[in-house]
Order: structure tokens, then sequence, then C-alpha cells
């Protein structure tokens, strides 16, 4: 089993079938994730925080290397439709991504 752990929700997601992105294993526990373009890998509104186990995740996938070059997802940040999980983790939502319905814990 492996556990996302969503740092300012204090919510803990466990995987158990895989493959399966950040953004699709928070959906299927019902915890709203903001993602404007349907979770395609068009936007940066998914964007992700990984405060560890950067490395139990598959490498960055093309959108999100361009989203790298052109400056918009900066070094530990990843989208969390594009990143898909291996092992555990722990991600915190950034402010610009937060959802006003949700309470944050920062």
């Amino acid at each position: 089993m492996t556990r996302i752990v969503i740092q300012n929700l204090g919510k803990t997601v466990e995987v158990n079938s895989f493959p399966k992105t950040i953004l699709k294993a928070v959906q299927e526990e019902g915890i709203d994730w903001m993602h404007a373009c349907g979770g395609k890998g068009r936007c940066i509104t998914c964007k992700a925080i990984v405060l560890e186990g950067a490395a139990n995740l598959e490498p960055l996938t093309e959108a999100e290397l361009r989203y790298q070059r052109q400056g918009l997802l900066r070094s530990g940040e990843r989208l969390a439709c594009q990143s898909v999980i291996a092992g555990d983790v722990v991600v915190r939502v950034p402010e610009e991504s937060k959802l006003p319905h949700l309470t944050y814990l920062d």
C-alpha cells in the first residue's frame, strides 16, 4: 500500500492500485483538488509541492518539462494530474491552487 499525505489538508490517501496519478487517487477519496483542464496537463492549476518522496513519483512528463522551461513549474513542484505514484509521498497544496471551500492548516 502506498500513501499520499496532503500536509496542509491534514489528509492521507491510501493507494492500492497502480498506475495512478496524485490527482486521480485524491479524487477517488472524495477530496477536491483544483484542475481546470480536466487533468490533461494543459494548465498548471493542479500544482502540488512535493515535500517528501519525490523519488517515488515517475519522471516529469513532457507537459511538466514544458512548464518548467517556461518558469511556471519550479523545482519541487509537480502537476498532480501528471505525477504517477510509485511510493509514499508528502505533498502540499500551493497557495494559488487552494480551493475556497476547503479548510487548510496553514
